[in-house]
């Protein structure tokens, strides 16, 4: 039996909570948050239980050890495509806190798995293992005023030591949930990975699959529910080259590539003025050989976002009409050579889409932040829970505790500012969904 309330108890009362303003890589929902009155009873009842009393306790006592962790998985470097050398550890760290079942699938995801006792739902609860930084990143963590600084010791060690955390929570201390719960370090959640982890995860098991938490970055008030979609491409222009005197009227592969840029920017422009939030960047550009070389290759990357899926397929039909018809005119107007040609190869295809806030799922999230003391936030953001979220599985993003800055460079830092605090929240929001075994 099931300790956590299944059942929708009718609503009695609504509870509004405020939002924080936004911050720069999220969108946060400006309108009202509602909570259920019933799902903040169901909290208060599983948090009066002797069992998450002890867990609570559990978890706070060690935070060194947590934070220890944090910083062992930092000095793993995980660069893109490379994460093999952590996720072998982080595999054995599991299974050296009691997990039985662990396994790297052949996209190299770690999966640890522990059976409920009613195994009627299975329920993934999962950081990545990848970092942003290149081979050769000195990732050796450095404190400076008890704060933690490395490149990813937040985004995602911070996560995966959490995972861990909870695990030796629920071993240590024998307790049992009603579902399946499965521990997952994905790869490839950042940049060119382009979630590659998590989209296996549900290609190969997603059929199994009930309901997904990930835990991403520091900030514990946050719940991201909405997905933020992208296409993300490479689009390279191909001619003869030549001398920039000798050849000329040679089509030229960066004037087109210009026609290209200009033509996308007039037209995506005024796209974006109306209808749902939606946004485009040229982030890299390169070719050439000299400044007297015609290119025979010029190539650009272009990124693409949109909260509504429509939206973003039809910024993308831009895009490509645009270089369609600059590659048109560029060799309509060429006097000598053969003709250009363009390779348009989609490197990134992140789903968008949402969980609306009056899921059970959220509401148990929003009312476990509520018994915490937090305004929490419902966001929009790119993270591994796009594909569960555009896939219509009740899903969220979460921090994992604590402060924390400059993600995604050198200077990255971590605080432990109540760090344990982020724990507990996610360990109640698992165990409000899974329900405790009696």
């Amino acid at each position: 039996m099931k300790f956590s309330l299944r059942i929708l108890i009718p609503v009695l009362m609504l509870i509004v909570i405020g939002c924080t303003p936004q911050t720069p890589n999220e969108e946060n929902d400006e309108s009202e948050i509602f909570v259920e009155e019933s799902y903040v009873n169901e909290v208060e009842e599983l948090a009066e239980s002797a069992k998450i009393k002890e867990a609570m306790e559990f978890i706070r006592n060690m935070d060194e050890e947590t934070v220890q962790n944090q910083i062992a998985i930092t000095e793993i470097p995980a660069p893109p495509f490379q994460e093999e050398v952590r996720a072998e550890r982080y595999a054995e760290m599991m299974q050296e806190y009691g997990l039985d079942q662990v396994e790297i699938d052949e996209e190299g995801n770690v999966i640890g798995k522990r059976p409920g006792t009613e195994g009627e739902q299975t329920i993934v609860i999962s950081a990545h293992l990848d970092t942003v930084f290149p081979e050769r990143t000195d990732v050796e963590v450095e404190v400076r005023n008890d704060t933690l600084f490395a490149p990813g010791i937040t985004d995602d060690a911070r996560g995966l030591s959490v995972l861990l955390a909870l695990i030796n929570t629920l071993e240590t201390l024998d307790i049992q949930s009603a579902d399946n719960i499965w521990f997952v370090g994905t790869v490839g959640e950042e940049g060119l990975g382009d979630l590659r982890g998590v989209k296996h995860l549900f290609e190969t098991e997603g059929d199994k699959i009930d309901a997904f938490i990930s835990i991403d970055g520091s900030r514990a008030s946050r719940i991201v529910n909405k997905a933020l979609g992208s296409h993300r491409y490479r689009a390279t222009f191909e001619g003869p080259g030549g001398h920039s005197w000798g050849a000329f009227g040679t089509v030229n592969p960066a004037h087109a590539m210009g026609r290209a840029i200009t033509y996308f920017e007039d037209n995506a422009s005024q796209f974006v003025k109306t209808g749902p939030k939606t946004s485009y960047n040229i982030g890299r550009m390169g070719g050439g050989t000299s400044v007297n070389s015609i290119p025979f290759e010029n190539w650009m990357e272009i990124d693409m976002r949109s909260e509504s899926p429509d939206a973003l397929q039809q910024i993308d039909d831009i895009m490509q009409d645009a270089i369609q018809k600059a590659l048109i005119e560029a060799n309509s107007i060429k006097t000598q050579g053969p003709d250009l040609t363009v390779d348009i190869d989609m490197i990134g295809n992140r789903p968008s889409g949402e969980i609306p806030a009056d899921v059970p799922f959220v509401q148990r999230a929003l009312a476990v932040s509520k018994y915490f003391g937090q305004v929490p936030e419902l966001t929009r953001s790119s993270t591994d829970a796009n594909v569960s979220i555009s896939r219509g599985i009740p899903s969220m993003t979460i921090g994992g505790g604590g402060s924390s800055g400059g993600s995604h460079s050198l200077d990255e830092w971590w605080y432990n500012e109540d760090g344990h605090k982020g724990i507990q929240r996610a360990f109640m929001i698992l165990m409000a969904e899974t329900g405790l075994a009696e």
